[in-house]
């Protein structure tokens, strides 16, 4: 099969054995694979979690068709449209997990079903099971205008939050952020934008952030919370290090949550999944949820598709067909 391969030289086109199922897993033909940041950092060589090096194929997130199936899978069988998360993806061909594997609805694009799982997956066990969001709360999402970031703008309204926040620097894209149900758009590089959130709030503050920037925004984020407010760090795109105010974070008596894939147990991701599932999918099938897609390139330009993400020019997703 056509895959791309990490080499020392950087990522390069490969032909490949096709990877086999073992009993739990699913072999799926690639259509539709979505870019994801993680993707750039295994691109450059670099680990995430247990995926990284010479000979590792980027790609977290796929939609195609089933070619076959381990002795453990019964939910899908060959032929069946599925969207799957997993390692490997920028590829003809890809196994993942039988828990993370999912049929696609009939109506939906096999682009829009590649773009779909991580986000969806990532912003409802930010929202719903870390974060604890509860109906009639207020949410804001830093870093809004990527695709993970506008599927939580979506998640948050589906799940009954009374007052929903975008964040982007970019004025052209935090115009759109309305389109995916901000109730208002914020600008972080304007030094008051804390208090236009607590004003936004009636003077309370936010009770819950997704915050995908983390270290540029970290004590604005404790500013704009309220007292008891809830923080997830699902992402680190504003730095890793930064200063930290704790007597801020002990005065608001913040709970300030770490997350992310790398570390947990396959088990783990699926009942991530399971649980998104319960509540979402209902949503997923009906064309409610969804995100815009910036830009669709083929396998075989995978470089210029890694390039344009490394860009950050974007606006949503951006999708490789196979």
């Amino acid at each position: 099969m056509k895959a791309a391969v990490v080499t020392e030289n950087g990522l390069a086109l490969r032909d490949i054995p096709a990877p086999v199922p073992a009993a739990n897993e699913v072999l799926v033909r690639v259509r539709a694979a979505g870019l994801n940041r993680a993707d750039l950092g295994i691109a450059a060589g670099h680990a995430h979690g247990s995926m990284g090096g010479p000979g590792a194929i980027p790609g977290i997130e796929w939609a195609g068709e089933v070619a076959a199936v381990g002795s453990d899978v019964g939910h899908v069988k060959p032929g069946d449209r599925v969207m799957c998360t997993g390692s490997g993806g920028y590829a003809e061909y890809a196994v993942s997990d039988l828990g993370r594997t999912m049929l696609i609805p009939a109506r939906m694009s096999m682009e829009q079903a590649g773009v779909l799982p991580v986000a969806v997956q990532t912003m409802h066990d930010a929202l719903v099971t870390n974060g604890r969001l509860v109906k009639g709360e207020t949410v804001m999402i830093q870093g809004a205008s990527s695709g993970v970031g506008l599927m939580g703008l979506q998640v948050a309204k589906r799940m009954g939050a009374r007052l929903v926040i975008g964040t982007s620097t970019n004025p052209q894209r935090r115009a759109r952020l309305k389109e995916f149900g901000a109730d208002l758009a914020v600008d972080t590089s304007n030094p008051g934008w804390a208090d236009e959130v607590i004003a936004a709030t009636g003077g309370k503050g936010v009770d819950l952030i997704v915050d995908q920037i983390s270290a540029s925004v970290a004590n604005d984020n404790m500013k704009a919370a309220s007292v008891r407010g809830r923080i997830i760090n699902v992402g680190r795109l504003g730095g890793t290090k930064g200063m930290f105010d704790f007597d801020l974070h002990a005065l608001k008596r913040i709970d300030y949550i770490g997350v992310t894939f790398r570390t947990r147990t396959v088990d783990e991701v699926r009942e991530i999944t399971a649980r998104m599932r319960a509540d979402l999918w209902a949503d997923v099938e009906a064309g409610r949820l969804s995100l815009p897609i910036d830009r669709t390139f083929t396998l075989d330009d995978v470089l210029a598709a890694v390039a344009h993400m490394t860009a950050n020019a974007h606006f949503g997703k951006i999708v490789m067909t196979a």
